[in-house]
């Protein structure tokens, strides 16, 4: 309250707490607080249990964060009454039963579809809807990611004209996840997307209050850069960027300039070939993964899984570890898992023969892959993220895995039906938000 804050955003859905029960206690201490209970509360959770206890201990009008029509209309109307029961506003995710709207078309058709009903079936009024539009992770290597920003920016400007009276919200933490461990670049990313986004219609955001920078004091040079990205300007907008971060990131770690850097860029070249398969992994290089694969073939002699189990795998634990640790960025670990299958492809082959070579000696069927296992990966049903995902199939694939993907947004019962007609020795849940949990469980 003291940095800014407009409204205060309370969610307890933690995995190891009793939601309903911590959202209760919370709230009863937090309305006995004048400093704090003169802001607006929002009452966040995605089960409907834990918002009604909320609701039934705070005195005045919140705001529910969030419903959507993720769970069926008939679900939906049921709750969005009980809110309104409560005097509540309603935010509302644009979300629908075939998943989260991430173009700027389904963004516009859900939110028009969730104003109608609230409008003319539950007796709401357009000034008690806020509309979240989905603000997503942008630079994340990805091309088709690239416009998440811009979509949300022009998505909101229509929303507002089409849905008279409403308001608009985001969280703005998704937008610049790519760059976790860099706080400086994230902030500068969020006030460059709202000094675009308040103009169009945003007319709320949960942010941290207390880091956002003044977008006039952004250094011109990181500033334009985020502009490029954030609008999407160009397709190089995502690379210059992520140089520009990871610049950053060593001028944070050390001194000794640039002469240090361009003597390691020099001298990496020198190593023995394992070392220089790691760093291509690391630094996400390509250029001569294929060379160094075959040099560890020919020179060191070692077989194709051999050099994915060995130096490929090693490289990639470091990735992980950098990664964990907020040292590495998502688009440099999208590239690391790019070079991985780059290197991985030129492997396989190589290993079909020596398959096909081996069955025959040992009176087999060649044809008949001799795989370590059948693996089924999905991300569950009411989630669209899937880049770990992808990256675990990639590594698994590597290891003589057969990998069955079903994509995202996957229902349990269509899950376990395909499981059983593979035969699947494993099945891998993958899912980022909250409500996965549930859906896994």
């Amino acid at each position: 309250v003291e940095n800014g804050a407009q409204v205060l955003d309370f969610n307890f859905d933690a995995d190891l707490i009793d939601g309903q029960l911590a959202m209760g206690r919370f709230m009863r201490s937090c309305v006995t607080e004048p400093a704090i209970a003169r802001v607006p509360f929002m009452i966040d959770s995605s089960k409907f249990k834990v918002i009604e206890e909320g609701l039934q201990a705070v005195q005045g009008r919140c705001i529910v964060n969030s419903l959507s029509l993720k769970v069926g209309e008939e679900d939906f109307i049921f709750h969005a009454k009980l809110v309104r029961k409560y005097g509540a506003a309603l935010v509302c995710m644009a979300f629908d039963e075939e998943g989260q709207a991430a173009t700027f078309d389904d963004k516009i058709r859900i939110c028009e579809r969730t104003y109608d009903i609230l409008t003319t079936k539950c007796g709401y009024m357009g000034h008690d809807i806020i509309f979240d539009c989905n603000i997503l992770t942008i630079a994340t290597g990805m091309e088709e990611h690239n416009n998440y920003g811009k979509d949300f920016i022009d998505a909101v400007e229509v929303v507002r004209r089409k849905c008279p009276g409403c308001y608009t919200s985001g969280g703005l933490s998704n937008l610049s996840f790519s760059f976790r461990g860099l706080n400086e670049l994230r902030e500068a990313m969020h006030s460059v997307f709202l000094y675009h986004a308040i103009p169009k219609g945003l007319t709320m955001a949960i942010v941290n209050a207390g880091a956002l920078p003044i977008y006039t004091d952004i250094p011109d040079d990181m500033r334009q850069l985020l502009e490029d990205v954030v609008m999407n300007v160009a397709p190089e907008a995502t690379e210059k960027l992520l140089e520009f971060a990871s610049e950053l990131k060593e001028k944070k770690a050390q001194k000794g300039g640039a002469g240090g850097a361009a003597k390691a860029v020099e001298e990496w070249r020198t190593q023995g070939v394992e070392k220089r398969l790691e760093h291509s992994l690391v630094k996400g290089i390509d250029k001569y993964i294929v060379d160094d694969v075959q040099e560890c073939l020919d020179d060191l002699q070692l077989k194709p899984l051999e050099v994915i189990e060995g130096p490929l795998m090693a490289g990639m634990s470091v990735v992980g570890d950098l990664f964990g640790s907020g040292r590495m960025f998502l688009p440099q670990v999208i590239k690391s898992a790019r070079v991985m299958k780059k290197a991985v492809a030129h492997l396989v082959p190589i290993m079909e023969i020596e398959n096909r070579r081996k069955a025959l000696e040992e009176g087999l069927d060649p044809d008949r892959p001799n795989w370590a296992g059948t693996v089924l990966l999905a991300t569950v049903k009411g989630d669209v993220h899937d880049i770990g995902k992808n990256i675990v199939g990639v590594v698994l694939g590597c290891n003589n895995f057969r990998v069955i993907d079903l994509g995202v947004m996957v229902p349990c019962d269509q899950i376990l039906k395909k499981a059983k007609e593979e035969e699947a020795d494993v099945i891998g849940l993958s899912g980022l938000i909250t409500p996965s949990l549930d859906e896994m469980v």
